[in-house]
């Protein structure tokens, strides 16, 4: 159990690590992007057995300013479904993105 926490300790640095690379020429704008994939993931019915997860999503901004999933690396199927269900497709509001650029985020869902 362990190992399994160090691993994810170790994952999540260098995810954050990855958005941090990303946000070489507008932190502001990153984190503008991380408050609305927070605000879209906020509201959920989720059980006990589904929150308090972390999950890692890589995704990325079209010409439309929409999210485009790439992957959900996520320990439960239903989180991987709620998380790609609630932020595929959905428009964001950023002043500043490279189309086709790919972010890497780490997500923890709450109940």
């Amino acid at each position: 159990m362990r190992k399994i926490s160090l691993f994810l300790v170790a994952a999540m640095l260098l995810s954050m690590g990855t958005v941090s690379a990303n946000e070489g020429e507008n932190k502001e704008s990153v984190k503008k992007l991380s408050v609305q994939i927070y605000e879209m993931l906020s509201y959920n019915s989720l059980t006990s057995n589904e929150v308090d997860q972390t999950a890692f999503v890589r995704f990325t901004i079209n010409e439309n300013r929409e999210i485009v999933i790439l992957s959900v690396d996520a320990a439960n199927e239903v989180v991987e479904a709620f998380i790609k269900e609630s932020l595929h497709d959905k428009k964001v509001s950023v002043n500043e993105y490279k189309e086709g650029r790919s972010y890497t985020l780490p997500v923890r869902i709450d109940g």
